[in-house]
């Protein structure tokens, strides 16, 4: 049996004592997760379900203390949180029953809610960060609120918590972490899973630390209220860890614990103890409570099921309208695109408020490793600020600043760090308009450097974007040395409404802004909000279409007056700023007039952007032949192996020679 277990008895607290409305929540949270149980147990739910069965008081202990306008995360077992500060039962209901009239429509289900400040998510540790950009963007607001984010003993195994705990203390954040200490990681004693305690993690990060426990509830009320009352008058970060038992198993029926120790711990549960007193009052409230829930599951039972309907991606059915672009129209060819990038962040950080920009060695003279922020945090003090290494909690932060109204701008200094903040892009930022059913937007900006050609060698010189092309509701854009880059990011900040991946070629760095057309070629700009490039030849119909993105476009426009010289070939180049998701149509259009594309991305070819391309262009019924060029292994540190092998001027010439003659 466990030693928790051989915990004493509390005395039972009399209704009175617990007071009407904390005992209010904490019974109607016990018999709504038992009603849950029971339905499961009909057949009339789906999925899975995490009940709190025993833990209700420490939710209702943090709501007692909250103040309105304060921001709650919660996690997979989070009704009861829910119930603690929204008592909203119905609307819960509806929403684990898979409802329209659902908290959010249906979708979210048990583990995904969102409600007035409330949101929670089945990612285990996921949402701290998230909480951590929250509460700066409660400090940046001056509203003296504060973000509460929930976190069993189990999520302690996750990093993403010691990284935003990590950022709370070095900018000394309104957030506090109420850490319910059941003692098991789903199955798992905790013992076998976690090393040391949480205070003395809490004591490392030099946060505030309380403790107290459900079995003495009013003394939890007390505890929660003087943690919470920290936080908020000190406007730093603390850690409430509240021990507790779940009486029921992990989700659903899968228990394998010592029915001994969970009926031990029944025994003693203070909700049950305050029901055996046999209390007039109390028998009254929990009759009134199930009859309640009754009537609202009546109404559930009969509300119309989940409607889900995706915005249309209608991207290959927009006609697309061509505008020339001549020299004149443009002062900007001799700035380095860096500088261009810099200006247009001045300008717009003099202009919103709101907007903020968080990354590694971004402030100060040193402004970024290429030098992009500059003197942006000696202008803006406070809105452009350094971060730990920490590149996942990074987005997670910006992530929580887009949900609190702030513009949030992510710099993660290569790219190739990106696959560190996979999760917090996947499970998170692009998640959450959709699962919370449209309730929220996140305007979240993520800008980095990508691409070879530099001798960084394997870690720091790839491209990785195509692993980020195929998630839903993020917008992956490259900057090319044909578009102004003031215009791209004076778009996103005044107009996105959802996550935004741009990726910023390091070559393109150096270069200015191309303004002048190739010999004998036009150059033409899409009308649309981030426009794709076409460059044709003048008055000749093209004979082969070539299509890139990004760094690739000054070495494949090179490329077109290089293969007119040797073979006579005049090429169109199709080059779109946005990746994700993918307006075929210019694609489309010009291979149909020439029968023949070549693709050639500077990352790899399997399951990437090219790939994506053909499989369309074969689903409009184009007939065509095609070749890819990209380079599907890692990069060398070896500066003139990696030229060689990335894809260049000879192996492009090469490959569109081979393409001419088939």
């Amino acid at each position: 049996m466990s030693a928790r277990a051989q915990a004493s008895s509390p005395k039972p607290e009399s209704p009175v004592q617990s007071g009407p409305v904390v005992l209010r929540r904490a019974l109607l949270i016990r018999r709504f997760e038992e009603l849950l149980l029971e339905l499961f147990a009909q057949g009339k739910l789906n999925g899975t379900v995490h009940t709190c069965l025993g833990q209700e008081w420490s939710g209702v202990a943090v709501a007692q203390a909250a103040q309105p306008g304060d921001t709650v995360f919660s996690n997979h077992r989070g009704h009861g949180h829910y119930l603690a500060f929204h008592e909203n039962a119905e609307d819960l209901l509806a929403e684990i029953m898979g409802k329209s009239t659902g908290l959010c429509g249906g979708f979210g289900g048990s583990q995904h809610l969102c409600d007035r400040g409330f949101y929670s998510n089945g990612i285990l540790g996921g949402m701290s960060p998230s909480a951590v950009g929250s509460a700066w963007a409660h400090r940046l607001k001056t509203d003296k609120n504060i973000s509460i984010v929930f976190h069993g003993d189990g999520a302690f195994g996750e990093g993403i918590i010691y990284e935003s705990m990590n950022i709370a203390v070095c900018w000394n954040l309104p957030v506090l972490w109420v850490i319910e200490r059941n003692g098991y990681a789903q199955s798992t004693d905790c013992r076998q899973t976690i090393a040391g305690s949480i205070e003395a993690r809490a004591m490392a990060f030099g946060l505030r630390y309380f403790r107290g426990d459900t079995w003495h509830h009013r003394d939890l009320i007390e505890k929660a209220a003087e943690a919470m009352g920290y936080v908020r008058a000190a406007g730093a970060p603390a850690v409430l860890e509240i021990e507790t038992y779940r009486l029921a198993a992990h989700s659903k029926g899968d228990d394998n614990r010592d029915p001994r120790e969970i009926e031990s711990f029944r025994k003693k549960d203070p909700l049950n103890l305050l029901l055996e007193q046999g209390d007039a009052s109390l028998i009254r409230l929990d009759s009134e409570i199930k009859q309640e829930l009754a009537k609202a599951l009546l109404r559930c039972e009969a509300a119309l099921p989940c409607e889900f309907r995706p915005k249309p991606n209608d991207a290959g059915a927009r006609s697309i309208v061509w505008t020339i672009i001549r020299q004149e129209a443009t002062t900007k060819g001799e700035e380095r695109y860096s500088a261009l990038i810099y200006r247009e962040f001045v300008a717009l950080f003099s202009r919103y408020q709101d907007l903020v920009m968080i990354g590694e060695d971004i402030e100060g003279h040193y402004g970024g490793a290429f030098k992009v922020s500059r003197d942006l945090s000696q202008r803006y003090p406070g809105r452009v600020r350094n971060t730990p290494i920490s590149e996942a909690a990074i987005v997670g932060v910006g992530t929580g600043l887009a949900l609190g109204g702030q513009r949030p701008i992510v710099e993660i200094m290569f790219g190739d760090f990106l696959s560190l903040a996979f999760d917090q892009l996947l499970q998170h930022a692009c998640k959450f308009e959709t699962m919370y059913g449209g309730k929220v937007s996140v305007p979240l900006i993520v800008r980095t450097p990508m691409g070879g050609r530099r001798g960084y060698g394997p870690t720091h010189s790839q491209c990785i974007e195509s692993h980020f092309l195929g998630i839903p509701g993020l917008t992956v854009l490259a900057l090319n040395v044909r578009v102004d880059p003031a215009r791209i990011y004076r778009d996103l900040v005044e107009k996105i409404r959802h996550p935004a991946l741009v990726i910023e070629n390091k070559i393109l760095y150096t270069r200015p802004l191309r303004t002048k057309p190739p010999q004998g070629y036009n150059v033409f700009l899409s009308g649309e909000e981030f426009p794709c490039v076409r460059v044709s030849p003048e008055s000749i119909a093209p004979q082969i279409t070539v299509v890139c993105y990004g760094g690739m476009v000054e070495i494949v426009e090179d490329c077109l007056l290089k293969a007119f010289e040797e073979m006579e070939l005049l090429c169109e180049l199709i080059c779109p700023t946005q990746l994700a998701p993918l307006n075929l149509a210019p694609i489309a259009e010009s291979v149909r007039r020439t029968g023949k594309v070549l693709i050639v991305e500077e990352g790899k070819t399997f399951a990437a952007f090219g790939g994506e391309v053909l499989a369309q262009l074969i689903e409009t019924n184009i007939v065509f032949k095609a070749r890819r060029l990209g380079y599907d292994h890692y990069i060398p540190a070896s500066f003139v192996l990696e030229n060689q092998l990335l894809p260049n001027e000879q192996s492009i010439l090469k490959t569109l020679r081979e393409l001419l003659h088939e």
